[in-house]
């Protein structure tokens, strides 16, 4: 009895750590066999299930459409038609943006087909691979756009390419040192690198002493970048006199008081004088005069526009001054953004517009919560030169470095001016200046360590095809030989690496991936803002007329000139007179930039 009873109890335990192994090894949605949004689902240790409703898909993959669905699939244009159509034919382009109502049925379209591939409420979080409650009330959590790949997968993409991935620092030194500066082939210019910078920063807010899945403040445009991470430093930044926040005078211009007389938590990459340490909303832009100088204008268009409101309203106290000033430069941001920032990405001749209204009535939710991927896919440092001249005379970006006072020195009007005038870099291989190195390791390891689905999954996800092979992806032979030297395998490649090495769209700023990803991101981010909805999106919001006409007639040259004692410089996104070269395949060479250019 006791040899038997001891027998069948081993046997019962090697039965167990046999399942569990069998549980491990053989999860079979590390496969990601289903297709179309489908959700795999484990049955046992040796089957699965896709769950495919509301995906107009069937089938054992959610691989067949339904009629319905066929039809629509059909008649839709692919991504590269689309763009296509967009970037050509300016002339059709000119008359359909003389036509306002053609022109807000576009833009209403445009609206609601980007919008629609995010999902709102959020599905997923940093932790699981499945939903779960704490993915939309967790707001501590950057929302994920695909959950995590499971950690009992084989590899660390699913079932494809090795056990371990390439080293990062050999990566780093194959796909993304800078040899020679690459210049943004569009004309994309400076102030535009500096404006990314400086608008993104309010609502990716990486809580780096909790892990790179936390953020610290809210999932939105909501000007902290501008007026502080909370209220203490809100309160500590405002003057409490007639709306203004806190400002100096030095050389005839108005500029942000120095820290020492305020005290809000800055910090800086490097040891910093007392001088040169400004109370700025965000704690990061004393680091780059460029986000300084954004800091600055901002600052004083608040200033101008609590005195225009002060005028029209002699009644209101400074709280009501301040608050209908911020909410009227949250409108004038988002305008800004949508009809110069985007439009300079896209580089389409269709023109972009904030029109709100278009989508009354439409069943769009306002909410909003950051992805972790939109902050990794946002991640732009080659757009950084390696030099900068302002007014003649040239800075490395090492003598730019925690030296906001190079703004003042050169005055405003010259620095934007300059900054105008300078293209930017090349979103592309090997283009990333040296001081971001360390920055692209870390984002690397923090995509590791959440482990993000591949690059060819995010495709999927966004209605893309996947990426067949290397070359495919990169149009380069010499670069795709080095990807699969890294990867052995093109479902194998990490996000962020397929999104700096795809080969560029025609006429385009970047890959067709980080536009298809970012733009849904983007619309979904700025119309789900309460200003854009019909409670908010009216005149009293902004103080009656003259705030609605700030807001509504708000444009980047404004937004400088109107804050300039002296003339209007040169203000664009764009270098002028910059003469577009034709579309060249992606350059890439391997510490022979000098000798050979890139081997195609």
């Amino acid at each position: 009895m006791g040899y038997l009873g001891m027998t069948m109890k081993s046997t019962l335990i090697f039965s167990l750590i046999s399942l569990a192994s069998v549980s491990y090894a053989e999860n079979l949605c590390c496969s990601y066999p289903c297709e179309n949004g489908g959700v795999c689902l484990t049955k046992g240790f040796n089957d699965y299930e896709c769950d495919c409703t509301s995906t107009d898909f069937y089938g054992r993959y959610c691989e067949v459409p339904t009629f319905t669905k066929r039809i629509k699939l059909w008649l839709k244009p692919s991504p590269s038609t689309l763009h296509n159509l967009l970037i050509g034919n300016k002339w059709f382009w000119d008359i359909v943006n003389s036509i306002p109502f053609i022109r807000k049925f576009i833009m209403k379209r445009v609206y609601t087909i980007r919008s629609d591939i995010i999902d709102s409420p959020p599905t997923y979080d940093n932790e699981h691979s499945y939903i779960t409650v704490d993915a939309n009330y967790n707001l501590s959590f950057f929302t994920r756009t695909l959950p995590p790949v499971p950690i009992e997968c084989p590899t660390p993409m699913g079932v494809a390419g090795q056990t371990k991935l390439p080293d990062i620092h050999e990566l780093v030194q194959k796909l993304f040192v800078r040899e020679k500066f690459k210049p943004e082939p569009r004309g994309t210019s400076a102030l535009f690198s500096f404006y990314a910078q400086h608008f993104t920063h309010q609502f990716f807010k990486t809580d780096i002493k909790r892990g790179p899945q936390y953020q610290w403040g809210g999932h939105g445009v909501d000007m902290t970048h501008v007026y502080g991470k909370d209220k203490h430093d809100e309160h500590l930044l405002r003057s409490h006199t007639d709306g203004k926040l806190k400002f100096q005078t030095i050389n005839d211009e108005d500029w942000p008081p120095f820290n020492k007389d305020v005290g809000v938590e800055m910090k800086y990459i490097l040891p910093v004088q007392k001088d040169n340490d400004f109370a700025l909303g965000h704690s990061f832009f004393g680091n780059l005069p460029g986000l300084f100088m954004y800091a600055t204008i901002w600052m004083r268009e608040h200033n101008r526009v609590c005195d225009v409101m002060r005028k029209a309203h002699p009644d209101w106290d400074d709280e009501r001054l301040f608050q209908t000033g911020k909410l009227i430069l949250l409108g004038s941001t988002i305008r800004i953004t949508v009809e110069e920032y985007i439009q300079q990405l896209s580089n389409y001749n269709f023109k972009l517009l904030f029109d709100p209204t278009l989508l009354f009535g439409e069943p769009f939710q306002y909410q909003n919560r950051v992805a972790l991927e939109f902050n990794h896919l946002y991640h732009w440092h080659p757009l950084m030169p390696d030099d900068f001249n302002i007014g003649g005379t040239n800075y490395t970006i090492k003598d730019f470095l925690v030296n906001p006072k190079l703004v003042i020195k050169h005055g405003m009007a010259n620095f934007v001016d300059s900054l105008s005038k300078q293209n930017a870099g090349s979103i592309t291989v090997k283009n990333h200046g040296k001081y971001t190195l360390a920055v692209v390791k870390e984002l690397m390891k923090h995509g590791r360590t959440l482990r993000l689905q591949s690059f060819n999954n995010y495709r999927k996800r966004f209605n893309l095809p996947a990426h067949k092979s290397f070359q495919e992806l990169t149009g380069n032979k010499k670069l795709a030989k080095v990807l699969e030297n890294f990867y052995g395998d093109i479902d194998a490649v990490e996000f962020y690496v397929g999104l700096i090495t795809e080969k560029r769209r025609p006429k385009a700023v970047f890959g067709e991936t980080i536009v298809e990803m970012g733009a849904p991101y983007s619309v979904k981010g700025i119309m789900a803002n309460p200003i854009c909805s019909p409670k908010y999106w009216k005149p009293s919001t902004f103080g009656g007329d003259v705030g609605w006409e700030i807001v509504n007639t708000a444009t980047l040259k404004k937004l400088f000139c109107q804050n300039l004692k002296e003339n209007c410089p040169e203000v664009s996104f764009k270098v002028p007179n910059f003469v577009e070269e034709q579309d060249k395949p992606l350059d890439y060479c391997d510490g022979d930039c000098q000798q050979h250019g890139g081997e195609l």
